[in-house]
């Protein structure tokens, strides 16, 4: 991916968030809230200002208050489930009648009338994915279906990928030649990369919030991709590997692999 900025939220490391050069007071204080006029320690109204430093919970910096929601573990926190993170998927691109770049933006606008905490967890969902499809066999898929796949453009095919749904990302990481048959409509000039869905919930949580998307507590990523690799020069070992999607996207038949070195490729 290319946009200039890292992907949100993994591997990263922040400082508290600060305020006037100091960092943000908690909500109250070790002791309590005990000033003059208030011996029993109840919280202060919304408007105090007094030198014990507490302010409301609502006048905390969003992502403060998306990380104390979450360390607390709120039933009420906006946490997306998995079923969840796959509909929201799935009811924007339908919405968006397949095509990527409408699909980037309805879901940044369906991401929108989320809470920053729900946001934050249907990122992780994606991340998490993202992750998950850094293989090998994956990139030769991607190879072998977009007639060569970079670095960056496998990961927008990554990203494409998880946007084509559960049912098409988890048959592709179970068999990745199965791909052939997963997709019954591809199209050369807007398939197969979409960038901009990678960053639609780093979007939306900067609209929500102004701030960047927190740290989502995911393992680093792998330096290098999961599984052996495949040497994407040899048209006959591609062939031979991924024989279903070499039918139908490279022979120029779409009936067999092409002839190569005077044998044919099974």
């Amino acid at each position: 991916m290319s946009r200039g900025r890292p992907r949100p939220g993994v591997g990263r490391s922040r400082a508290a968030p600060r305020r006037g050069g100091s960092a943000v007071p908690p909500v109250r204080p070790p002791g309590g809230c005990r000033v003059p006029g208030r011996p029993d320690g109840r919280r202060r109204p919304p408007g105090c200002r007094a030198p014990c430093g507490w302010r409301p919970l609502r006048s905390l910096p969003a992502r403060e208050r998306v990380r104390r929601a979450l360390r607390r573990g709120r039933a009420d926190a906006g946490c997306v489930e998995e079923t969840e993170f796959w509909e929201i998927v799935d009811s924007t691109r339908e919405a968006a009648g397949e095509d990527p770049d409408d699909h980037a933006d309805l879901l940044v606008e369906r991401l929108s009338a989320l809470d920053p905490v729900a946001v934050t967890d249907f990122a992780r969902h994606f991340e998490s994915r993202f992750q998950r499809a850094y293989r090998w066999d994956l990139w030769g898929a991607a190879w072998v279906l977009l007639d060569g796949a970079s670095d960056d453009c496998f990961e927008n095919f990554r990203c494409w990928l998880i946007a084509r749904g559960r049912r098409v990302f988890e048959g592709a990481l179970h068999d990745p030649d199965a791909l052939a048959e997963l997709l019954p409509r591809f199209d050369e000039e807007s398939d197969g990369e979409a960038e901009d869905i990678g960053y639609a919930a780093f979007d939306a949580y900067e609209q929500l919030t102004g701030d960047e998307l927190p740290e989502l507590g995911l393992p680093e990523a792998p330096d290098e991709p999961l599984g052996v690799p495949v040497d994407f020069e040899d048209d006959g070992a591609l062939a031979a590997a991924y024989p279903r999607l070499w039918a139908r996207f490279r022979s120029g038949t779409g009936d067999a692999p092409r002839q190569v070195g005077g044998e044919g490729l099974a």
